[in-house]
C-alpha cells in the first residue's frame, strides 16, 4: 500500500503512506513508564509483552489461578495498596495483558495517567498489528530531453522521508505537517 495522503492545488507536492516494515517493537526500542502482564499467549501463539512483568508480576502470579476473578482481585489490590492504575488490554488479535502505571511514575507525569497508560497500549498494538507507517514527500519534477526540445516529462522525487509513526491517524497528521512545512518553505521568498 502507497496511499497519496494529499496534494498540493497546484499539483507539484505531494505526501504519500507506506507501511513501516522494519518499525521497531516500541516496547524494547524506547523507555516506558508502564509495565505490563501478559496473562495469555493463546497457548504460546503470540509473544509475551514484557518479559519480566514489572514489580508486580509476583502478585499477579498469587492471584492467576482463578481466572474468573484473578484480573479483578489484582486490579483492586494493586490500586488499594500501591496507587497503582491498571487497565486489561483484550485485542482481537494478541495477547491479554494488564497494563499497570506506579504511582509515583504516575505522579510526575503532567497528564492524566490513564490517557498516558492507554496511549502506551495503543502504541504497542499498533506496531503489534502492523499499523506503523512511513511518509514521503514528493516533488513533481519536470524534465526536458536533451536531444529533442519537445519532448518532457514528470516525475516525483522525494524531498524528506521519516519513518516509525504507530498508528494510521497518527501518521496521517504528521504526514500533512510534513507537507504543509515544505509548502511554506517554497512560498518564502529567499
Amino acid at each position: 500500500m502507497h496511499e497519496t495522503i494529499a496534494t498540493t492545488d497546484d499539483g507539484r507536492f505531494r505526501v504519500r503512506l507506506v507501511p513501516d516494515g522494519d518499525a521497531r517493537n516500541p516496547r524494547d526500542d524506547f523507555d516506558h513508564l508502564a509495565h505490563v502482564i501478559t496473562i495469555d499467549t493463546h497457548l504460546g501463539y503470540y509473544n509475551t509483552i514484557d518479559e519480566d512483568g514489572g514489580p508486580f508480576a509476583h502478585a499477579w502470579d498469587r492471584v492467576s489461578w482463578n481466572r474468573w476473578k484473578g484480573v479483578e482481585t489484582f486490579t483492586r489490590w494493586a490500586r488499594i495498596f500501591h496507587g497503582a492504575i491498571v487497565i486489561e488490554s483484550r485485542p482481537a488479535l494478541g495477547p491479554v495483558s494488564l497494563w499497570y502505571l506506579m504511582r509515583e511514575d504516575a505522579e510526575d507525569l503532567g497528564m492524566l495517567p490513564e490517557a498516558y497508560l492507554d496511549a502506551e497500549r495503543a502504541e504497542y498494538q499498533a506496531w503489534a498489528e502492523g499499523d506503523v507507517y512511513g511518509y514521503i514527500v514528493e516533488e513533481a519534477v519536470d524534465w526536458l530531453r536533451a536531444d529533442d526540445q519537445g519532448t518532457t516529462m514528470s516525475t516525483w522525487e522525494a524531498i524528506d522521508t521519516c519513518w516509525g509513526h504507530y498508528g494510521f491517524d497518527w501518521a496521517v497528521t504528521a504526514a500533512k505537517q510534513a507537507l504543509a512545512l515544505h509548502i511554506g518553505r517554497q512560498q518564502v521568498p529567499a
